[in-house]
């Protein structure tokens, strides 16, 4: 298959509306909503930034400079900020990322705490977790009962050498352990998150698909961003969505579009059953080629307190230290609401076109007063960089 530059896609972007922000008669947001009328039903929420495999696309072999201890939300902060989403702001789905966030040893604690929570209608948020799975084996059925809902587990390849390459460690059967743990305890549906890369969609994409419609496994490929070391990322090694479905199809899979529910990332294919696997579905999370800013209903919040309005974002919003000066809930909604007005509109930008050269960058400061701080923002392939590489911001 003929590998081609990825080229700028003809889609909707958000365009700014014109309406009062919704504001409850003392003044305090009611919802997280933005300058195009989006509103965050979402909550990408990290735990730590540290990670046990070193992915090539995600982070340089040695690892990164982790943050200190004191400098990650407590259980009991994060337990606060997803209160406050929840039950004043609407949020309705909750997802623990990292880094990884097996690495938190009161994991379990936050998930019964965020389980516990009803929204204005009484119901509980859905709790997700996305995990590359090394040590779930050991601890899926303790989150299940603390109320996690379902897992989303990282695997690229079933090629035991080829994981070992891709991300530096030797643990591909324990991840899959883990998998089967997941699957065992009821965190479903499963899903499986694999990031489509060059020279090897065609081999390793038709038998991943095989193998997680064979164990019930729900399918993901994804685009590969720029959220990776410097210079990690290039337009033209990105394996578009059209690639990936031409893979499957040149395997035999018969593939029937189904598009992309509600403002989830995935569109989604319907897979009919054949030689060696039952029916199924495969999902395709395109943010290169087939970007989806104009529904995006996401916030994050990173390990060490900070909102990120949008995953490339290059501000960050301080929420950690009004939490520890005694920010009362109003104050601290107030904050974040005003950070999420500022949600850029697309890929980081308000713009979402490169400049000429390909880069363009602002100074590494904190905005006096705001909390807020802003740094050099990389433009490449119409995306900002933002401060932070992927697992230091969370998925």
């Amino acid at each position: 298959m003929a590998h081609h530059r990825v080229a700028a896609s003809r889609v909707a972007l958000p365009v700014p509306v014109v309406r009062p922000r919704p504001l409850l008669p003392d003044g305090v947001p009611e919802r997280l909503t933005d300058r195009y009328g989006r509103t965050v039903r979402d909550l990408r929420l990290s735990v730590t930034d540290r990670c046990n495999l070193r992915c090539t696309y995600c982070m340089p072999a040695e690892g990164l400079d982790w943050l200190p201890g004191p400098l990650l939300l407590t259980t009991e902060e994060i337990t606060r900020l997803g209160q406050l989403a929840v039950e004043r702001l609407g949020v309705e789905r909750i997802r623990l990322t990292g880094g990884e966030p097996l690495m938190r040893r009161d994991l379990e604690a936050i998930v019964g705490a965020l389980s516990g929570l009803r929204t204005s209608r009484g119901t509980r948020p859905d709790i997700a977790l996305t995990t590359n799975g090394l040590g779930l084996h050991r601890r899926a059925a303790a989150l299940r009962q603390a109320g996690l809902d379902r897992v989303n587990i990282s695997i690229d390849t079933l090629d035991p050498r080829g994981y070992a390459e891709l991300t530096r460690r030797d643990r591909l059967d324990d991840v899959l352990a883990g998998a089967e743990a997941a699957q065992a305890a009821g965190l479903s549906p499963l899903k499986v998150n694999a990031v489509a890369l060059p020279g090897t969609v065609e081999e390793q994409a038709p038998r991943l698909l095989r193998e997680c419609l064979r164990r019930g496994w729900q399918l993901r490929f994804i685009e590969h961003m720029p959220l990776g070391p410097q210079g990690s990322w290039r337009a033209d090694g990105v394996v578009s969505a059209e690639e990936v479905l031409a893979a499957l199809r040149g395997a035999g899979f018969e593939l029937t579009e189904q598009g992309r529910p509600g403002s989830r990332p995935a569109a989604l294919w319907h897979v009919a059953a054949g030689a060696g696997h039952p029916a199924g579905d495969v999902g395709i999370i395109a943010s290169v080629t087939a970007p989806f800013c104009q529904d995006c209903d996401r916030t994050r919040v990173t390990a060490d307190g900070r909102v990120m309005p949008c995953l490339f974002s290059s501000q960050e919003t301080d929420l950690r230290g009004p939490l520890r000066a005694g920010a009362d809930d109003d104050e601290l909604i107030r904050i974040w609401a005003g950070a999420m007005w500022l949600k850029p509109r697309a890929h980081g930008s308000d713009t979402v076109s490169p400049a000429a050269d390909g880069t363009s960058s602002t100074p590494d400061t904190t905005e006096a007063g705001t909390g807020r701080r802003t740094g050099t923002s990389d433009r490449s392939g119409g995306f900002a960089r933002p401060l932070r590489t992927m697992s230091a911001i969370g998925g």
